[in-house]
């Protein structure tokens, strides 16, 4: 027998005993509600942080608005807002004696996403509460990894590049920030505002695979800093955080618009997956994908390169009539990020600068009702050998 533990309205929930039969066993934990949260949820294809949809949040938000509603269940008032945005880009800056750790970490040969793990593993050795399990210090670290995840990308790009690591400028914000260091220049304002808006579409989406793994780290009241690591080499895989970098390196290969259609065919009759297609929960649509389509369509024309969103409209829409499989966020977030100039291996990178505010937020609930994460697997194995 086991506990599963369902919530009854809004603020309680009850322990229900459970048969655990021998054939319940759901390949990837599809469909098992593993935890309660209040955090974000998906109901049909409907997406919202705390009770607000994303269309809402992506309209009418910015990045550090929608962090502060993930961490605190409430949107801030305006001067709230501008507090915790300074708090934000104070922490942004990174120490010289971290930087000249990480001019030692290898590029040369190493995916982005191998050297962030690295790189923000070792952020919780300058930390002097990063074994601090208090609601405070939690609060301070939570700013600190939020606020130092885009440097330490940038700085990444930078040290490979063998370029200078540039200090972000107080007065700006994360996505105005991110795009000067990660290029050298000041940004145009529109890009700033469609980053920032790829920054909301990202922050969170209830119990995915890195968020899970943040969960199931936190679980073992281990530190926040080994949670993030967990989650950042779970984003990594192509299957997840690493799919919108595959996307690109796919069109790439298409190149061109006659050849589109019939690559998605030849895929489906090899029974090979199309990047960013498909969803494990939406299935009449991801919300994010909608409305990445838009700024695809108007980014790739305004960089000269409408043929990158008809080739991707091409593979959307033939993969709907042919499998009834829609897009996911990640399939046309390639193209917005391609058409700022972004170097495409750092695609997933971005995915963490915006994720570790959700990945956070799922931290700060594990740690306030914890149980630690102990599934059960089904036998499959031998019985009854003797040597």
């Amino acid at each position: 027998m086991a506990f599963i533990v369902r919530p009854v309205g809004k603020e309680k929930a009850v322990a229900t005993e459970v048969q655990i039969y021998e054939g319940a066993l759901d390949k990837g934990l599809e469909g098992v509600v593993a935890c309660s949260t209040a955090v974000s949820s998906i109901q049909g294809n409907t997406l919202n942080f705390r009770g607000y949809t994303i269309e809402d949040l992506a309209q009418n938000s910015t990045f550090e608005e929608v962090t502060y509603l993930l961490w605190n269940d409430r949107l801030p008032s305006a001067e709230e807002l501008k507090t915790f945005r300074s708090q934000l880009v104070s922490e942004m800056e990174l120490s010289s004696d971290y930087i000249e750790v990480l001019k030692k970490i290898p590029t040369q040969n190493v995916h982005p996403m191998a050297w962030l793990r690295t790189a923000v593993s070792l952020i919780a050795h300058w930390d002097t509460e990063a074994n601090d399990m208090g609601a405070e210090a939690f609060k301070h670290k939570a700013l600190r990894l939020t606020g130092k995840m885009g440097s330490i990308v940038c700085a990444f790009e930078a040290i490979r590049n063998g370029k200078p690591i540039l200090n972000p400028k107080k007065d700006k914000t994360i996505a105005w920030n991110f795009m000067y260091m990660l290029t050298g220049t000041e940004p145009k304002a529109d890009h700033v505002k469609v980053f920032d808006t790829c920054l909301i579409l990202h922050a969170d989406h209830e119990l995915n695979c890195s968020a899970f793994a943040t969960r199931v780290t936190a679980s073992s009241l281990s530190d926040l800093h080994s949670a993030i690591v967990s989650a950042i080499g779970a984003l990594k895989g192509p299957l997840h955080g690493g799919a919108n970098e595959q996307v690109m390196i796919m069109l790439k290969k298409i190149g061109t618009i006659e050849k589109a259609q019939a690559f998605v065919k030849d895929a489906l009759a090899a029974k090979e997956k199309v990047m960013g297609i498909g969803h494990r929960v939406y299935k009449n649509g991801d919300p994010r994908a909608a409305i990445l389509r838009k700024m695809s369509e108007k980014m790739t024309k305004e960089m000269g390169e409408p043929h990158l969103y008809t080739m991707s409209a091409l593979i959307d829409d033939t993969m709907q009539k042919e499998k009834g499989l829609m897009p996911n966020v990640d399939f046309y977030s390639a193209t917005v990020y391609y058409s700022m100039g972004i170097p495409i291996d750092i695609y997933t990178p971005i995915f963490a600068v915006s994720r570790i505010s959700g990945w956070i937020a799922h931290a700060q609930e594990q740690y306030a009702n914890n149980r630690i994460y102990r599934p059960r697997g089904k036998w499959v194995g031998k019985d009854g050998l003797k040597k």
